[in-house]
């Protein structure tokens, strides 16, 4: 965000220095209050108002060669333009008043309403800084060179979703035989060169208005950019256009006129070639619209039906040139993603193919895989701190596994970082599909994979700080989380403070050891990174290559971590999970602050609150019978067969499987009668007819015969 105030307003506001009028209209009001933000925002709100021009605006406006404009026109319709001319066109008098020397575009509707007392709404943007700021001002006086305006306010605004453009100057010596001739023409739908023009633009302009005859200084005209990238706005139909609303600055101050007065201008140019198509229309705004959910950064949705509009063709005076995206533009999705993401979600249970597009080794033992579909342009939405479950044909027969992933929701492919287990005892073999990860898989190989899933996860919007404690690989879930701790600060100016804590045999078998350090730096102090080595070779550096020698300890907790309310997360072996569980209680950490993520074998032990839950589903049976009505197979159970999986593969059936603990889903089936009860806690989210084979057996019912039914 810019250092440059902020004010919102659905139009032109005078400076009010009474302690009980709003610098908000009721629009606006509403709209705070369903984000649970409106007592925050008028406290910022009363502080903030300018009814002049800072000295930094003046200089800001002079130097600009456009401007655009919101206006509502005589019959109550808002339309969006733009102002050029040469640099100093926008004059200031003094800090209230300025001198507009400009005429709008062969055929836009702001010509007619230049009149004395037309309440306007002006934003300056430089696009190659992607700065910009606001005014509102009525017009005093107007002749046919321009207009001289009165200042109501004056605000600055966050770049935010503004692509960055170079103008590129058009020929001062071109003849007049050279230059097109203007043509306008009044539209009400939309042909086919103007739906491509619409559904490839990554940049638009919204004007709105409020006059609800008060006279109040929440009347006027208001007009706000909207970027994204290309393919962010859907044409529905010949009149009908769908667009995403991201996350902006909480004032809501085209939202909050669209409550009073359900109508919109909008502005597309064509920046290379000098066209303007200026619309307006009727809005809705679709709250809870289901197709959010699929759009990347969207808020909500809000659909624009056209009344009437003017494509005017060569009418600028102006060419500019795309030099890049705004990072902010590049953390949200297109229609066509949206759409992707929606069929994927109905698939989250079925494998998929990815191709490995990329190969890092992070330390001496730990190598990532990176995962592209091979089917689709975007890879399905999941949680930081969640894993994958994959599938490889090793050996002759399929073999699965499940590994968490490492990059972050909003990075574009699929990270895994696997461990090479080697063996370490005579009658211990190294790790099957983790030795073939490391020896076999290449650029190009394809590996089956299911969506993402998993309850251990972070909310990147808790405002509690977070306190990631690695010990070995389980640094890979806590890598996620803090990419996506900055990559979320970032897109909502308000980063959760994250503080991992690494412990690694020695800096050989440090991963991402550069990666956090970088993480750390773009984060302005929200990410700290430190490192806990068993072995510390002379060369180390203490406070650069490690910060403490030996197991992470009470001592150096309470020297790094300053009294706070602090939400942890614990992952790796069992052994190291346990051992900082039992530290963090006796340090006074109550159980429900401490997360973690028990994969494979390991199974923390929580202060008898797990054994109470599993007590409480009652006793197991002594026997059963069980049907696999899939396979059409029906056999006798007792309590020496173990838990289902190991039943089911004992009678020829071959369920999926990865964890073989609870925790990662892939033997998830359906029950149809009867009912089980579970031998280890479950991290799994479930149905209530659904199952994981791997921890569960039949319940009791009693004296009577239990009976199982599963679909497998």
């Amino acid at each position: 965000m810019s250092n440059e105030l902020l004010i919102s307003s659905g139009g032109p506001m005078q400076k009010d220095t009474s302690s009980t009028r709003s610098p908000f209209h009721i629009g606006e009001q509403k709209i705070q209050e369903r984000f649970g933000i409106r007592d925050k925002m008028e406290r910022f709100g009363r502080q903030v108002i300018r009814d002049h021009l800072p000295e930094q605006h003046q200089d800001f406006y002079s130097q600009l060669p456009f401007v655009f404009v919101g206006h509502g026109d005589k019959e109550g319709w808002p339309w969006a333009s733009i102002l050029c001319n040469s640099p100093g066109f926008i004059q200031p008098i003094d800090d209230r008043s300025l001198n507009v020397t400009a005429r709008p575009v062969l055929g836009d509707p702001l010509s007619l309403a230049l009149t004395q007392g037309t309440k306007l709404g002006l934003l300056g943007i430089e696009l190659p800084s992607r700065r910009r700021n606001r005014l509102s001002a009525h017009v005093i006086e107007a002749n046919e060179n321009g207009v001289q305006l009165a200042v109501d306010q004056s605000f600055g605004n966050c770049p935010q979703y503004i692509q960055a453009r170079e103008i590129e100057h058009q020929d001062s010596d071109s003849t007049s035989e050279s230059i097109p001739e203007s043509i306008v023409k009044k539209i009400e739908s939309f042909d086919q060169s103007l739906k491509e023009l619409i559904a490839t633009s990554d940049t638009f302009f919204v004007a709105s208005y409020l006059a609800d005859g008060s006279g109040n200084a929440s009347e006027g005209a208001d007009v706000s950019h909207r970027g994204g990238r290309p393919g962010f706005v859907r044409v529905d139909d010949d009149r009908t256009l769908t667009i995403p609303d991201y996350l902006g600055n909480n004032h809501f101050n085209t939202f909050g006129n669209f409550l009073e007065n359900g109508k919109a201008g909008l502005l597309f140019l064509d920046f290379e070639r000098g066209h303007v198509l200026t619309l307006t229309g009727t809005v809705e705004i679709l709250w809870d619209s289901p197709e959010a959910e699929h759009f990347e950064g969207a808020q909500s949705l809000w659909r624009f039906h056209l009344d009437h509009g003017f494509w005017s063709k060569n009418s600028l005076p102006l060419r500019w040139k795309l030099d890049s995206y705004s990072p902010n533009s590049l953390l949200t999705g297109t229609w066509s993603e949206a759409e992707e993401q929606q069929r994927i979600e109905k698939q989250r249970d079925q494998w998929q193919s990815y191709e490995v597009s990329n190969i890092v080794d992070e330390s001496s033992v730990i190598r990532s895989f990176y995962l592209k579909p091979k089917t689709s342009q975007v890879v399905a939405k999941f949680e930081a701190g969640q894993f994958l479950t994959i599938k490889l044909p090793i050996g002759g027969k399929e073999v699965i596994r499940t590994y968490t992933v490492s990059s972050a929701p909003a990075d574009t492919e699929l990270r895994i970082s696997i461990k090479r287990e080697p063996s370490i005892a005579s009658d211990q073999p190294e790790g099957l599909f983790s030795n073939f990860a490391h020896d076999n898989l290449q650029l190009g190989s394809v590996v089956q994979a299911k969506a993402p899933t998993g309850a251990f996860t972070f909310d990147a919007a808790d405002e509690r700080p977070a306190v990631l404690l690695a010990g070995g690989v389980g640094i890979t879930p806590m890598v996620s989380m803090a990419r996506h701790a900055l990559m979320e600060g970032f897109r909502t100016r308000s980063m959760r403070p994250v503080t991992l804590i690494n412990a690694a045999t020695n800096v050989e078998q440090r991963a991402f050891f550069d990666e956090l350090n970088q993480l750390a730096a773009q984060s302005s102090g929200g990410i700290r990174s430190f490192w806990c080595l068993s072995q510390v070779e002379r060369s180390s550096q203490a406070g650069v290559d490690y910060h403490h020698s030996g197991r992470i300890s009470k001592e150096f907790l309470q020297a790094v971590l300053p009294l706070d309310n602090y939400q942890f997360y614990l992952c790796g072996p069992q052994a190291f999970m346990q051992s900082m569980y039992n530290m963090l209680r006796e340090l006074g950490i109550n159980d429900s602050s401490i997360d973690a993520e028990e994969f494979g074998p390991a199974s923390l032990k929580r202060d008898k609150a797990q054994e109470t839950a599993l007590l409480n589903q009652g006793a197991e049976a002594s026997e059963a019978i069980i049907t696999f009505s899939d396979s059409q197979v029906e056999q006798a159970w007792s309590q020496a067969d173990g838990n289902l999986l190991d039943f089911a593969e004992s009678h020829g059936i071959s369920p999926e499987y990865g964890c073989r603990s609870g925790q990662c889903g892939a033997c998830k089936t359906t029950i149809t009668a009867g009912r089980v009860i579970t031998t280890t806690a479950v991290s799994y989210p479930l149905n209530d007819d659904e199952i994981l084979l791997c921890c569960s057996v039949p319940a009791a019912e009693g004296d009577d015969i239990v009976r199982l039914e599963i679909s497998l």
